[in-house]
């Protein structure tokens, strides 16, 4: 594929007219057709999944680069619009699940890895709760590498549907053993804590003292197993390098297990605030990438990386607008290291796409604080002002959400909740909310969010509601996905930011498939998840030699 050649999707009306001439031109038609080749199959595909992402978190990214006063970018052209100027396809894509309207995240990368629907939660089956073979699978079967990356845990819902087949995402442990059957080449996220036996949690025992040796202290190791098995000691028996920080990441052999945090890894602002660190142990969903594609492309018959990156959706989760803005930020780097790969490349297929839409995000327009009147120097406005009527909101709002220093949930989990009861008061929350926000709440706002916390009624539809205790498997130390007051917080400066969101769940809106390489323009049209499952293992099949 020449990238430097802009290929366009043709209307309904110029695909007639083409029609039309070649009918009346049969026999130049069959002569053409003869002598131009079916494109190959790409022999590496790279699916990027942005967990939560629908269009409109990629319009936030694409407000910011255009509208903030000084974006954090290397120039105001993300990398969604790369893709596009480079001749990228672009296509909708429907998430619905077998059986439900909404889905998961577990059951749509199902879906994506399957190529047929699947059940709500389920992780690698069909609709009948059938194991069906995986994306991977199919690519290691065809004698190609393959490899997962993301920036939660390895055994979270979205990268475990590429790998195990369980009935429910909820089964971490039995993930992380089907994953060390599957045996990937490069495994890369966070998660520790369900590939290591339940004695590390014992400090005096063998177990803690011997892993936390080969962690180089890295991190404070735990378990979340119930049984006494090292999937470690496993992968290392297997052949793998295990790495747990970036030296030792970049230092691992062929075949890499890292696992860089007992949950998920480094938010998008921890992550800003650090990447410049050379002090900084955690790898980026970045130099994961490179260090992926460092170790797959030396296969000569290709390879297949599925990179998550999955903690937009827990911002989203939240109504964490700052946060949000920080993943896609954090995304859009690794998308830009991507495309640098690519090109010159005639071999790979690049899909980015989501699982789903999480919380229903927008920007919006208010009566609240409307703007002064302007003078213009417009011939229409030489006799009166220019004001609206309603506020449309300021594109400061962008730079003051990158301002943002902590995220919602360690606001309240890592600051307010370390507090002794009798300090959780409204004055002290509100001393920290705007000690880490550009967008400051009074102590009445702050009264309102920690009593309508303990209320049973939440005016929006949120799952888990009034739940202290949520499912495990969304428990993250730091990250408590579904707890009311993070969502209140939100609706408390929702004003000022100009920012709506509809729920603290996912939404059925259709999500976008850039696909730019080999193949690409297969995916320029509306489509359903299961179809490109289905596309991706034709190309696995296809390129086979």
């Amino acid at each position: 594929m020449n990238r430097k050649i802009k290929k366009s999707t043709f209307s309904g009306v110029a695909l007639l007219a083409i029609m039309f001439m070649l009918t009346s031109c049969e026999q130049d038609q069959n002569v053409l057709l003869s002598s131009e080749p079916a494109e190959k199959s790409p022999k590496n595909i790279i699916l990027v999944i942005g967990d939560g992402m629908g269009p409109q978190q990629i319009g936030l990214l694409q407000s910011y680069a255009k509208q903030a006063s000084k974006p954090q970018l290397q120039s105001r052209e993300t990398a969604f619009e790369k893709m596009l100027n480079q001749g990228s396809e672009l296509g909708l894509s429907m998430t619905y699940p077998a059986f439900n309207l909404v889905v998961d995240s577990a059951a749509s990368a199902s879906q994506l890895s399957t190529g047929s629907f699947s059940g709500s939660e389920m992780i690698g089956l069909n609709e009948q709760g059938n194991a069906t073979p995986t994306l991977l699978e199919k690519a290691k079967q065809a004698g190609k590498a393959i490899g997962l990356v993301s920036d939660t845990r390895l055994t979270h819902a979205t990268p475990a549907a590429f790998a195990a087949h369980q009935s429910h995402r909820s089964k971490e442990s039995e993930i992380a053993e089907d994953m060390l059957r599957l045996a990937p080449e490069v495994l890369l996220s966070g998660g520790l804590r369900y590939w290591l036996p339940q004695e590390v949690n014992d400090k005096e025992s063998e177990s803690y003292k011997n892993t936390l040796v080969l962690m180089s202290g890295s991190f404070e190791p735990k378990s979340k197993r119930k049984d006494s098995k090292n999937l470690i000691e496993q992968a290392r028996a297997q052949g793998y390098s295990v790495a747990f920080n970036r030296t030792q990441l970049k230092s691992s052999h062929d075949k890499i297990l890292g696992l860089f945090s007992n949950s998920g890894m480094a938010n998008g602002i921890e992550y800003s605030q650090s990447k410049n660190d050379t002090r900084r142990l955690q790898p980026s969903l970045l130099e994961m990438t490179e260090q992926a594609l460092q170790v797959l492309a030396k296969d000569p018959e290709g390879f297949v990386l599925i990179i998550e990156a999955g903690q937009i959706d827990w911002a989203a989760h939240d109504n964490d607008t700052g946060t949000m803005l920080h993943e896609m930020l954090k995304l859009n780097e690794t998308l830009e290291a991507l495309l640098g790969w690519l090109e010159n490349r005639d071999d790979t297929l690049l899909l980015v796409t989501a699982d789903h839409e999480t919380g229903g995000f927008g920007f919006s327009y208010s009566a609240n604080d409307l703007p002064d009147a302007m003078a213009l120097e417009g011939d229409v406005f030489k006799t009166e002002t220019y004001q609206p009527k309603f506020n449309f909101g300021k594109p400061e709002v962008l730079d003051k959400l990158y301002l943002q220093k902590k995220s919602y949930a360690d606001i309240f989990y890592n600051e307010f909740d370390q507090l002794s009861r009798d300090e959780q008061t409204a004055k002290n929350l509100v001393a920290i909310v705007n000690g880490n926000s550009a967008f400051p709440i009074t102590e009445s706002q702050a009264e309102r969010i920690l009593q309508m916390e303990e209320n049973p009624f939440y005016v929006k539809e949120h799952p888990y509601l009034g739940k202290k205790q949520v499912p495990e498997y969304y428990d993250n130390e730091a990250f408590f996905v579904y707890q009311n007051r993070l969502n209140l917080l939100a609706m408390e400066v929702s004003k000022d930011q100009n920012a709506v969101w509809s729920t603290g769940s996912h939404t059925s809106t259709p999500v976008t498939v850039f696909a730019l390489g080999q193949r690409q323009s297969v995916f320029s049209r509306f489509i359903h998840h299961t179809e490109i499952g289905e596309k991706l293992a034709e190309f696995i099949v296809e390129a086979k030699p």
